[in-house]
């Protein structure tokens, strides 16, 4: 399995599921030498462990690094660890049920509605602005900067602010860490942009303490059960994870619509109708996250294979998106699929909060983009981030 699965292969992150069709051939469980972690391709193993509290997105909570015979990071990595150990996606027990309490409340039916006319003016003027000049670079120009404005709009991140501008850059130097055996520059760019970072939100945390708004980071400001790191991780993670998935999910899915013309040429012909399943389709087809990593806290066992406490699975989402067993024709794209259990967003505790959201950004780009933009062609051929774990593509260029 080594020689197919091979994540740092330009020829694989271009197309890794056929690797993925043969791990789950040949079996339920694979430890990978490379990274030292078992892979998990099975769709049915992958939800069921996302809800299992034997495994954790952390283990400080319950052992030592000696008592789990893990080595402690570097100290001079020791910002970045900061920052992302205290967010939501790394807390596990009563902290994680603690601030994810706290944090839902902004992302309430009510609240993701009432952003839908600020989602909907900002797709069409950035879509407008790509079609009047004929195209661009439908990532740079279109789908990066609304998830980044409508995040920044909920955390109260003014538009006059300097910083605002750096929020994307900081952002991917930090989730830079995310992919596998992350190298030494990677670490380096990741604690600059968490000093950076944390200290731009610690100044403006200053400033809502003293004079409050509307906005989240106001609201968080006004609860005595949240640290200031914590609610610095908080922010931070809600902006990096607020958008890495419906930039990357509005890319790879009009370069996938691009190539499957008939189904791009339906969903043109019929956008009322199909809309609403051609996105979960997208979410499924192509995932934005292709690897989910957990801990082992306790002894598990899948099929005949013993994974030991102490061990790290890498949960493939881009492999159970693709599961024979769950989905039939995986590998054709049916933007019109009914039955559609992907598990883009995650299961279990860590479901991604703000899932609403991403889906209402994604439909509101679709839509405008397929309105406003018929003729949208491909003008050059995109190449694939270096990166695996988060799959997108440096630029796509789009031509009217």
């Amino acid at each position: 399995m080594d020689a197919s699965f091979d994540p740092w292969s330009p020829a694989f992150i271009a197309d890794p599921y056929p690797a993925y069709a043969e791990l789950r051939a040949a079996g339920r469980a694979h430890w990978y030498g490379p990274t030292r972690q078992w892979l998990i391709p099975h769709h049915e193993d992958v939800s069921a462990l996302l809800r299992d509290r034997r495994l954790g997105r952390t283990y400080t909570h319950r052992f030592t690094h000696e008592e789990f015979g893990r080595t402690a990071p570097p100290a001079a990595h020791e910002p970045f660890h900061t920052l992302n150990d205290h967010g939501l996606l790394d807390l596990e027990a009563g902290d994680h049920t603690r601030i994810r309490r706290l944090v839902s409340k902004a992302f309430t039916p009510r609240t993701v509605e009432n952003l839908a006319p600020t989602v909907r003016r900002l797709a069409a003027e950035l879509v407008g602005g790509l079609v009047e000049r004929g195209g661009g670079d439908l990532l740079a120009d279109v789908a990066e900067p609304l998830p980044v404005a409508v995040i920044a709009e909920m955390l109260g991140v003014p538009e006059e602010d300097e910083e605002r501008r750096m929020l994307r850059p900081w952002s991917a130097d930090i989730c830079g860490m995310f992919e596998l055996n992350p190298s030494e520059e990677t670490a380096r760019r990741a604690v600059r942009a968490s000093l950076d970072f944390s200290a731009y939100l610690r100044e403006l945390i200053g400033r809502r303490r003293k004079d409050p708004g509307e906005d989240l980071i106001s609201g968080l400001v006004g609860v005595e059960e949240l640290t200031e790191q914590e609610m610095i991780s908080t922010c931070v993670l809600l902006l990096n994870a607020g958008h890495e998935a419906t930039v990357n999910t509005t890319v790879n899915g009009w370069w996938t619509l691009l190539r499957h013309p008939e189904q791009l040429a339906a969903l043109r012909a019929d956008p009322a109708g199909l809309l609403s399943t051609a996105v979960e389709e997208i979410l499924r087809y192509d995932t934005p996250l292709q690897m989910f990593e957990r801990w082992v806290l306790d002894d598990i066992e899948l099929g005949d294979v013993r994974i030991p406490r102490g061990s790290e699975v890498a949960l493939l989402f881009g492999s159970a998106n693709r599961d024979p067993a769950r989905f039939t024709d995986p590998d054709v794209l049916d933007l019109a699929r009914a039955e559609n259990p992907h598990i883009t967003f995650g299961a279990g505790i860590h479901y991604c909060l703000g899932a609403p959201l991403a889906r209402m950004e994604l439909t509101a780009l679709f839509a405008e983009l397929l309105t406003s933009a018929p003729t949208l062609r491909l003008a050059a051929e995109p190449e694939w981030n270096p990166g695996y774990v988060i799959r997108g593509v440096p630029e796509l260029l789009v031509e009217l």
